[in-house]
């Protein structure tokens, strides 16, 4: 027989009810087939060279083997690196995940969660800032909280402001230990590529960065400090800006990778070589950084980690939910940021 086989087909097959081979089949939130009789449905099955339904065996268990994962910019390769984690330890585990990116247009991430509650995934991962927008986040709060009481399970890598399971990166306190890293080098006069200004996490690194001089008994000047998107273009063309003031500052901290290389590319177009005319930082550590030249001094966050930590969460039985896991960050020091002159 061919792919027109119907679970009829195999319900007659196997000499049981239409119900016992959908159960068998399809599996089951309420009832449970016996083994002997499961056996025997899958052997009817093989016979007759059946392909279960996925819609029938969602309907079936409320759920279906969907991991469905929201995430700002799949170009950004921060979320490429939290995407490949959740898509390692979700393939792990028999899942298959479906992406969406919002390209930071407000209210996607709602739409989607959306979407995916409709088909039934079992999964839902949101990556990605908040704003300070109070009522985009509780639109999303209130979406996420209606699919896990659907009897889905939902993960954010985020601030801890919405009612799932969160995994909140320390930003804070990444950015005040560079900050306090690269006084030690001798650097005094400083600036800042720091991102848009109603995303929190930018926010909380320029927080921190300018903490760390606080504590050190300097100061990072509010002209220093230039806002921009949170991309390579944004750094660059934050970096032009800055450069256009004729900054008396020896050190930049882009408050990511993608923008620090972008301030790099600006630094040798207008004629000035990184680390030797200005030293530059970033934060995150992304895998482009293997290519860059010099080596960037940034903060390394363990990102594909956090992704399969994302997964293992949702997967957890029998805990109480919303849990926050904090993931600290390293710094790590490279040529592009050498000791300061004395």
């Amino acid at each position: 027989m061919t792919g027109s086989v119907t679970l009829h087909d195999v319900a007659r097959h196997a000499g049981v009810s239409l119900a016992t081979a959908s159960r068998a089949l399809n599996g089951s939130a309420n009832r449970v087939v016996g083994e002997k009789l499961r056996e025997r449905v899958l052997r009817a099955a093989a016979e007759l060279r059946y392909s279960p339904n996925a819609h029938a065996q969602a309907m079936a268990r409320g759920r279906t083997d969907i991991v469905g994962l929201s995430l700002h910019d799949i170009a950004d390769p921060y979320f490429s690196a939290v995407a490949a984690g959740v898509m390692r330890e979700a393939g792990a585990n028999g899942l298959l995940v479906t992406m969406a990116s919002t390209q930071r247009r407000p209210g996607a991430e709602t739409d989607y969660v959306g979407a995916f509650r409709r088909h039934w995934a079992s999964v839902v991962i949101v990556v990605g800032s908040r704003t300070d927008d109070r009522a985009a986040t509780d639109r999303l709060a209130d979406e996420l909280a209606a699919f896990e009481a659907e009897g889905g399970r939902a993960v954010a890598v985020s601030q801890p402001r919405l009612p799932v399971d969160t995994i909140s990166i320390d930003n804070h306190g990444g950015a005040r230990n560079l900050g306090e890293a690269l006084h030690d080098l001798g650097h005094r006069r400083f600036a800042v590529l720091g991102g848009p200004g109603d995303l929190l996490t930018a926010d909380e690194r320029v927080a921190g960065f300018r903490d760390a001089l606080t504590r050190r008994g300097g100061r990072l000047d509010p002209d220093h400090i230039v806002p921009g998107p949170f991309t390579r273009d944004g750094g660059y063309d934050a970096m032009h800006r800055l450069l256009d003031r004729e900054p008396d500052v020896t050190c930049v901290f882009a408050v990511n990778d993608v923008m620090a290389v972008g301030a790099m590319a600006a630094m040798r177009d207008r004629g000035l070589e990184p680390a030797t005319t200005m030293a530059v930082a970033g934060f995150d550590d992304i895998a482009t950084l293997r290519d860059v030249n010099p080596g960037l001094t940034t903060v390394r966050i363990p990102l594909e980690e956090i992704g399969a930590l994302a997964v293992r969460l949702a997967l957890e039985d029998d805990v109480a939910r919303p849990r926050v896991r904090r993931v600290g960050g390293e710094v790590v020091v490279r040529a592009s940021t050498p000791r300061a002159p004395s």
